[in-house]
């Protein structure tokens, strides 16, 4: 359950760090011809590339090889609460939805060690869904308006 809501942080501060590391409109860069300032500059590839490379790969090789150690710290410990609490939010639900449609459409069941849920348990998953699939919509229509 921990991981939806990690990956929303993860989104969330690339986000951010492209937004606040993007050039100002018109930047030159050593002269270089226009197209290549075009692919790396106003595209934000440059960002990404910097963002993926020094800020979330050797955090994740780190992560993945020294698990216990990664996570020994109250930092990590209020990182995970903020996950999970972004997680029992609902905000991120619909992706559950999608895994059990993309499940029904290959006909395997989706397999799991918890126990069946009860009629509340089950009508606020599926409340949580219905929120996130409404706060997704709204997002779509708010970015294709923008554009």
């Amino acid at each position: 359950r921990y991981l939806m809501g990690r990956q929303f942080m993860v989104i969330f501060i690339a986000f951010c760090i492209n937004m606040s590391g993007a050039p100002v409109g018109g930047a030159e860069l050593w002269g270089l011809p226009q197209f290549i300032i075009d692919i790396f500059l106003v595209t934000g590839f440059a960002m990404i590339l910097l963002t993926c490379m020094v800020g979330q790969l050797a955090t994740q090789v780190n992560a993945s090889h020294c698990m216990l150690d990664y996570i020994n710290t109250y930092f990590a410990v209020f990182t995970f609460y903020t996950a999970m609490a972004i997680e029992f939010s609902g905000l991120m639900h619909v992706s559950y939805f999608i895994q059990k449609v993309v499940g029904w459409l290959a006909g395997k069941p989706i397999k799991s060690n918890e126990p069946p849920k009860s009629a509340v348990q089950l009508a606020f998953f599926w409340f949580r869904v219905l929120l996130s699939a409404a706060v997704l919509g709204f997002s779509l229509a708010v970015t294709l308006e923008g554009l």
